[in-house]
Formats: C-alpha cells, structure tokens, sequence
C-alpha cells in the first residue's frame, strides 16, 4: 500500500514538473533532472524537496536568468538634437526627452540627476513581441517572464538611485505579471519599502480568457525609503480635479448654459441674455464696462440658441462671488460655474487603492486628437497619470521620471497637472526608437516628440496644425530639450573626436569647464560607469544554452 501511495505522490509531482516546463517556467533540462531525481527519492518528503527545487524563493524574490552587464571601451552620452528641441518661454520648466535605450539613459540621467528623481512611473513592455525575437510566450499572448524579469532587473537598480530620499515608483502590470514582478520589486526595492498594490479597473474586458473577461490591472508602489517617506504625501482631494489660490479652496467645473431638455431659448426666453468678459482683469459683468468687453450668448452652436441656468439675480451674485470661470478655446468664450468644495468637508483624504473611475479609453481617444491613429496602442489615459503624481507627492515642482515613456503620456499628465494648479513639475521621459510598420522613422520620432511638439506649442515640427486636440485646447507652453544617446571609444586619440572633446558638459547641468584638465577629471569621474551594458537577447540565448548543455553533460 505504501509503493502505491508514494509512486502516486511521485506522478503527480512528475506531472506538476511538466507542466511548468510547458509554461516555460522550466527548462527541459533542469526538468529532466528533477524528474529523475524525483524517481529515485527515498520517500514522498523527500520527493517533494526535490521538486520544490524547480520553483526555489530567495528571500522574498526568486531565481530567474538574469541578463549579466558587461563593459566595453564605448561610452554613451547625451547629444542634443536640436532640430527637435525648442523653446517657448525661457522662465518656463525645461523638459527632457531621450531617444535611446532607458539602460543608457539612465545611466547618463545618473550624472545629473542621483538622488534627486521625486516620482518613477513606468508601463513595461509585457505583451507578446515586445522585447525582441527571444520574446517567446509562455501563456496565451504574451513573453517569457525570464526576458521580462531579466530587463527589468537592472533597469530598476538604476531607478532606485536616481529616486530621491522620499521618492516613489510606481509600475503598471497586468495580473498574470503582477505577482512576479512585485517580487523582482521586493527584491530591488525591499519588501518593507511596499505601499501599495492599486488594482484598476479597466473597460471592455480580455476575451481570450476562457472563463472570465479580464477588466483589470494592478499599478504596484513602493517608496526608496518607507522610513523618511511621507505618508501625507499621498493624501488630497479626490473630488475635486482644480485649486482656487484666492480662495484655498478645490473646485470642479459645470457647463453654465444649460444643457438635455428645455435648453433652448424658445424654451426659457428669459435666461437668454449676454454677459460680458473683462479683458482688462478677467472678470465678467451683466452690463458692457469697456469697448473691448467680449459678449457672452448661451449658444449650442453658432446658430443655436440657448439659455443660462441662472436668471440675472443669481447670475450677478456668481459674478460678485467669483464662482464663474472662463474657458477660452479659439476665440470662443465658454462660462462655467465653479462647484467649490465645502467648508466641513475633508481636506486630506486619503486616495482609495481601488481605482474605478479612470476609463482606459480615453488615453487613445485623445491621442487620436494629436496625432493621426494606428501610431501608437493602448496609450495610458492621462488622467490616471495625474492621479498616481498627486498620490506621490503634494509638491508642486517635483521631478517626474517615465523610462518606458511610449507615447509621451506622462509628459502630457505634468503638463497638464502644472496648468490646473500652477505647479513647475519637470517631466524627464526615455523612449527607444522601435520601428514599427505605422512608424517607420521609429516610435520616438514619429510618436512621442510630435506630441509633445503639439500639446506644447500648438503646432508640428512642419508648422502644421491640422489636429483635433488644438481646436479645444490653448498650448501648454513650456520648453523641450531632446537627447540622443551617442558612442565614443574611450581610447578615441582623433583630433576633435575625444570623449572630452564630444561630450557636452552643459547637458548634464554642469558649467562650460574653464580648462581641459577640469573637462577631464569629470569625464574619467562620471562617465566610467556608462561603458557597461546589459548582454543582448543572442548573448544571453547563447549562456543559457551554455549553462544547460553543461548541466547535461
């Protein structure tokens, strides 16, 4: 009775073995071994050990094929690209974008910036094809965690130095990674440092599952020192999206002309009436002050009439009380009422960790506005971006970090969160230069610096402004330097064509050096670390099958 039990007991785990070799959890190697091991254990326990080895935990994180960095003789560095780089106003932020590998980038960003990056938001690649022809699945559409785990590794070790003392990482996955990637996360940044894990609902749902439509994500967040960090960092309004500075007060914005039934004027002839807006002082009136005053008619559209809301009583009173704000987009005037927060209501509220009202879909249906569609999928919305910086910090001038920047949403989400309430957040964003069959000129080019070219400054880099998004929306401003990674031997002898002679001080916040031996102490200092690189997905093919061909032998 007992052989039978224990060769039961062996099977199963037998059985367990090959399915994590189907799932390419295991190597068929190492499964061949555990299997024969496993066959020839004295007892069930003892089985059970041995299998255990195919799924062995370090501490809180797990063994996976790490990519090994290297060095070579090529240093990386900034070059700016000043075709697209430009600015609009000189007393604005300056914003950085860095077309390249984020590895590279980041290790240049390190020079500048150690230590000082306030918030990390990043959306890594874990879909199928995403990282390069060893990008095998091992589930229905979608990598080996290996290739995932093995990029991330070291990218999130350069992360956690450029984060600040009080910093804060933030990382959207999805919920077949999440438990993996969470440990490679506890790891790196250790478990203690964990605040959260933000489940978030998305829309329409993953048929291809067989049981369930899958609506949801997880946005992992964890702080560089949970000791120093601020937990009131992540308390705000959650109601309202606007600040009023007069009245320290949070405000949101409701349409003042009526809308649905009886908004028309044949409807409610009385509350059709002009109000007029101040250029002078930006304030509005019921009467005409001035010869440039703009005359305000609750219209529908150019030839339909509406109606207010409110009767001239009410009306004045908003007035007086400054509770009605203007939009302006393209000459038109647009009035709304401001719905101020109330007195008795919580000023520091803590954020939710259930995320329920973001709708994914508005991230493409907005990039649709800027830029032609088919570029560029499942853009983040912006909205969520906002919302996970305003967990982050309450400050105002923080610095934000994205090194898988994909269409730029980040960028736009600074910018945005910097108009609504004044704030000089910089945004620092790294792109590689994927092509793509809709990008031919690489997704950097083609998408992610045309956006920002647009939303910034209202126009392409053609001086087109054949786009949507310009039609309801004033430009943000701001200025945009953009960077190129470029490679120089260190032992590079030309004339003219040294590190010292090719690499921009100025770039990295550093004053034009006054003499060659200041330009070379700093770069021998600064740049010894950006000659090393994270193996390839041939190299790290090549070892792995290396490893495995001696673990047969």
């Amino acid at each position: 009775m007992e052989n039978l039990t224990t060769s039961s007991v062996k099977q199963n785990l037998i059985t367990d073995i090959e399915r994590r070799v189907e799932d390419k959890i295991l190597e068929p190697s190492n499964a061949q071994l555990l299997k024969k091991l496993i066959l020839n254990a004295d007892d069930d326990n003892e089985a059970m050990m041995i299998a255990a080895l195919g799924t062995t935990y370090k501490r809180t994180g797990f063994h996976f094929d790490k990519r090994l960095e290297k060095t070579n003789s090529d240093i990386k560095y900034f070059k700016k690209n000043e075709k697209l780089s430009f600015i609009t106003d000189e007393s604005k932020p300056t914003h950085k974008l860095i077309i390249g590998d984020n590895y590279e980038a980041m290790q240049n960003l390190l020079i500048q910036y150690k230590g000082q990056i306030d918030v990390i938001y990043i959306d890594p690649p874990y879909g199928k094809d995403s990282l390069g022809e060893f990008a095998q699945t091992n589930y229905n559409n979608a990598l080996t965690r290996d290739n995932l785990l093995s990029m991330l590794y070291p990218r999130l070790f350069l992360a956690k130095q450029l984060l600040s003392e009080n910093g804060i990482i933030l990382c959207s996955i999805d919920d077949r990674n999440q438990a993996y990637v969470k440990c490679l996360f506890d790891e790196v940044f250790m478990e203690k440092n964990h605040i959260a894990c933000f489940p978030k609902k998305g829309t329409g749902g993953r048929q291809d599952s067989k049981h369930f439509a899958i609506v949801h994500e997880y946005i992992l967040c964890y702080a560089r020192n949970i000791d120093t960090y601020k937990s009131g960092r992540i308390t705000t309004i959650t109601k309202y999206k606007y600040f009023d500075e007069k009245k320290k007060l949070h405000y949101n914005l409701q349409l003042l002309r009526k809308w649905g039934a009886n908004s028309l004027r044949i409807n409610r002839p009385n509350l059709y009436y002009p109000i007029y807006y101040q250029v002078s002082d930006n304030t509005l009136s019921l009467d005409r002050k001035n010869n440039d005053d703009i005359e305000i008619y609750p219209m529908l559209d150019s030839k339909t009439e509406g109606c207010w809301r409110w009767g001239k009583a009410t009306m004045k009173e908003a007035f007086e009380n400054d509770l009605v704000e203007v939009n302006i987009k393209k000459r038109e005037y647009i009035p709304y009422e401001k719905i101020m927060e109330t007195p008795d209501e919580p000023t520091n509220k803590l954020f939710t960790s259930w995320i329920d009202d973001i709708d994914n879909t508005t991230g493409a249906s907005l990039l649709k506005k800027i830029l032609p569609s088919g570029l560029f999928d499942y853009p983040k919305a912006i909205d969520l971006i906002m919302r996970l910086i305003l967990m982050a910090t309450d400050k105002k001038d923080v610095i934000a970090l994205d090194f898988f920047a994909g269409s730029g949403t980040t960028g736009h989400a600074v910018l945005d969160l910097n108009k609504n309430d004044g704030g000089s957040r910089q945004f620092i964003l790294c792109q590689l230069n994927e092509k793509t069959d809709t990008t031919p000129n690489g997704i950097a080019y083609d998408v992610t610096s045309k956006r920002l070219k647009r939303i910034m400054t209202g126009e392409c880099y053609d001086g087109s402004k054949d786009f949507k998004w310009i039609e309801d929306n004033e430009p943000y401003g701001d200025n945009l330097d953009v960077y190129e990674i470029e490679m120089v031997k260190n032992n590079n002898s030309s004339e003219g064509k040294t590190p010292f002679d090719v690499i921009d001080e100025t770039l990295y916040g550093q004053e034009r050096f006054n003499s060659l031996r200041e330009k070379i102490d700093w770069v021998c200092q600064n740049f010894a670390h950006t000659q090393m690189f994270v193996e390839n997905d041939d190299d790290w093919k090549k070892r792995v099958e290396e490893l495995n061909n001696a673990t047969r032998s």
